[in-house]
């Protein structure tokens, strides 16, 4: 008896099973690597398991479309299924949603692109894609603006002309290269001001309050 038969039932059909290895192989990689690059500019570390988890989700989702030949339409009602599907939690921003995206992406390419790519073909789309997403992440250095509330007790150099030293005391002090800030309420009583410092980061914009 074929131990990779029974009654006529194939357990393992190595064609499929090879091709599913290989491009499974090929998407885990270009995911790690978008995920490593987006653990760069990111310390939001609940994103990962997303992106590994949806990725290979994805991935054998249309794996499994494109090798049972289920009809377009069905397929594409899936994927609306998908689409009108929200977490539960706070809105995603727009670069985790970019990421995720690019994700996404990947694992439909590497997925569907049996009879259309070569192995080197599908490289070199992977290694286009995460090289892309690299060179707009480092080469072209996308700035975005993040703030700082910080509650600043030196009020003497909030005198309009004291701008120049103000703002030379807040780079010192923080140690960030402030664009520049806004004076937000200022206590004589306890001889204290709220000062929100804005700079550029890579990274998203967030609210945080400290204390000079």
């Amino acid at each position: 008896m074929n131990l990779l038969s029974i009654l006529g039932f194939d357990l393992v059909q190595f064609e499929n099973f090879s091709t599913l290895a290989i491009r499974f192989a090929f998407n885990l990689a270009a995911t790690t690597f978008v995920v490593l690059l987006y653990a760069r500019i990111s310390r939001k570390k609940e994103f990962y398991f997303s992106y590994f988890a949806i990725s290979i989700a994805v991935f054998l989702l249309v794996f499994l479309l494109e090798n049972v030949k289920i009809e377009l339409g069905f397929a594409l009602g899936l994927f609306a299924i998908f689409g009108i599907i929200r977490y539960r939690t706070d809105t995603i921003p727009p670069k985790e949603m970019t990421y995720l995206f690019v994700i996404i992406a990947v694992s439909v390419i590497n997925g569907l692109s049996k009879d259309y790519f070569g192995y080197l073909e599908l490289t070199l789309i992977n290694i286009l894609l995460v090289g892309v997403l690299w060179a707009l992440e480092k080469i072209l250095m996308l700035r975005q603006e993040d703030s700082l509330l910080i509650i600043y007790e030196n009020i003497e150099n909030l005198h309009k002309d004291k701008e120049k030293e103000l703002l030379e005391d807040l780079r010192k002090r923080t140690g960030i290269k402030i664009k520049r800030y806004k004076i937000e309420k200022i206590d004589f009583l306890r001889d204290v001001a709220q000062i929100t410092i804005v700079f550029d980061v890579n990274g998203q914009t967030t609210k945080r309050e400290t204390k000079l």
